[in-house]
């Protein structure tokens, strides 16, 4: 049986926090902008942030992305393959990045060579909450795949992220969800002090309007 000792929960965010200041910092001294994508599986991550590289690479902005996964290089990969220089980054057991993992990837990156640095978390819609990396921004990405209550069942990730994506709206029908009523629901979570944004990165609907809010 995994027992926590007491505080230790407490420890533990504090010293993520720590490291995640520590991170944006030495982002901040290089110039550069860095975004975490958080979402469950298959909500699209991968797919935006390759959209979004192309749109920033095609003006001239140098760009890398973070592939952050359990095991594997599936997504890495499939960033190299776009033409995205990406960094692979696995936890192992854990089901989010932290800052202390992100630290070591930014040790692989040759920091002068970019602008945006652009962060997949792992596929969760839980445990990245509670793990700020250190980024500017903080994005969750959902699609209409994973139903309309999604807003109503994940509270934590939605008031942890600066901005939310509801990704896929280009197949609300074939699925029979209303985007309205998660955007309701957002909207209620946060008292209508931030901002979701409806987007179908298959057919490049509403990716310009996300990143003009990340200040891209």
């Amino acid at each position: 049986m995994h027992i926590v000792q007491p505080g230790m929960e407490i420890d533990v965010l504090k010293e993520n926090s720590k490291i995640a200041h520590e991170n944006f910092h030495l982002m901040k001294e290089h110039k550069i902008k860095s975004i975490d994508f958080m979402g469950s599986i298959g909500a699209g991550k991968t797919a935006l942030i390759i959209k979004i590289a192309e749109k920033l690479r095609a003006k001239g902005v140098r760009v890398c992305a973070i592939a952050g996964d359990v095991t594997g290089v599936d997504d890495y990969s499939r960033f190299e393959k776009s033409g995205l220089k990406a960094f692979n980054c696995n936890t192992g057991h854990e089901c989010h990045l932290d800052a202390n993992l992100v630290k070591k990837s930014l040790a692989e990156i040759n920091m002068d060579d970019y602008d945006v640095i652009l962060i997949e978390n792992v596929g969760n819609l839980v445990c990245p909450a509670d793990f700020p990396l250190g980024t500017d921004y903080r994005v969750v990405v959902i699609s209409v795949t994973e139903g309309d209550d999604m807003v109503r069942k994940h509270h934590d990730i939605f008031l942890h992220s600066d901005i939310a994506i509801l990704n896929k709206t280009d197949i609300c029908d074939a699925v029979d969800v209303d985007p309205k009523i998660i955007a309701d629901d957002y909207n209620k979570l946060t008292g209508g002090l931030k901002n979701i944004y409806m987007c179908s990165v298959r057919k490049d609907e509403g990716v310009d309007e996300i990143m003009a809010a990340l200040k891209l």
